[in-house]
């Protein structure tokens, strides 16, 4: 009777230590569960952070001024796109961009066409681009391969406004030398243009922002000869000189003139 009682005992006591033993696993695996559960969710905690962090995380470009006579150095304010200029500012990106577009010398031709299209929309650097393509018979590199160099001289910039209120629009007269290579005499051409513009954010390429740091872009340019019509004869017989015509309809639209169009550059 003593060794059944003793026998029970230890199967007591055993049963005791499997249990506790199990209960020991039970803990250690939600121990362990909870501490994966806590590093999973760290972890998309911090990929959410970064997610939410990305577009804070930027490059800005800007441009440093250098005194050349004293050394001093700052940087140049960066416009964002939202003030609007007075029409000298306008007038004067007009007159710049026609005398770089409408010009050409063979020994700043890769020049100014890249800072020609730094002012105008991807669409217009499109039709610049087969413009100049050296495949297009029609291209400056083509015609004036010669030597032959041609200069833009602006004359004058006159704004309108258009029916619905918008200030966007601009005509510009100018005139085309061509000098021929050689002691050839020159070719002078009247030309009567009419630019849709307008003001966007500013490129964020650095070259492009150094000559282009407003964000002022063309959005179309149409260009037309401006011919003189025929000369009249008086009854002495001597012609009286006429200029060219232009009219500028009632709505405030772009100016016409009776000339057909062509080619920006002659």
């Amino acid at each position: 009777m003593a060794v059944d009682q003793g026998l029970e005992g230890y199967f007591k006591e055993a049963a005791s230590w499997d249990a506790d033993r199990a209960a020991q696993y039970r803990r250690s695996a939600r121990f362990g569960w909870t501490v994966a559960g806590a590093g999973w969710v760290t972890v998309l905690s911090l990929a959410a952070a970064l997610m939410l962090l990305m577009p804070l995380k930027r490059v800005e470009p800007f441009v440093i001024r250098v005194n050349t006579t004293t050394g001093a150095v700052d940087t140049v304010p960066v416009y964002a796109g939202e003030e609007r200029f007075p029409q000298a500012v306008t007038r004067y990106f007009l007159t710049h961009y026609v005398t770089v577009c409408e010009r050409f010398d063979l020994a700043t031709a890769e020049s100014d066409y890249e800072e020609c299209g730094a002012f105008q929309t991807p669409r217009g650097n499109q039709a610049w681009y087969t413009r100049w393509n050296p495949s297009n018979p029609d291209s400056p590199l083509n015609r004036y391969k010669d030597g032959t160099t041609v200069r833009a001289e602006v004359s004058s910039v006159s704004f309108f406004k258009r029916g619905n209120g918008a200030t966007d629009l601009a005509q510009v007269r100018y005139r085309t030398v061509k000098h021929p290579a050689g002691d050839g005499a020159a070719e002078i051409t009247d030309w009567i243009a009419t630019v849709q513009f307008e003001y966007g954010k500013p490129s964020g390429d650095p070259r492009t922002r150094q000559w282009n740091p407003l964000g002022f872009k063309v959005v179309e340019f149409e260009s037309e000869r401006e011919v003189l019509p025929e000369a009249s004869h008086g009854d002495s017989g001597s012609s009286s000189a006429a200029s060219a015509s232009r009219t500028v309809s009632p709505s405030g639209g772009s100016p016409t003139t009776g000339a057909s169009s062509a080619p920006a550059v002659q």
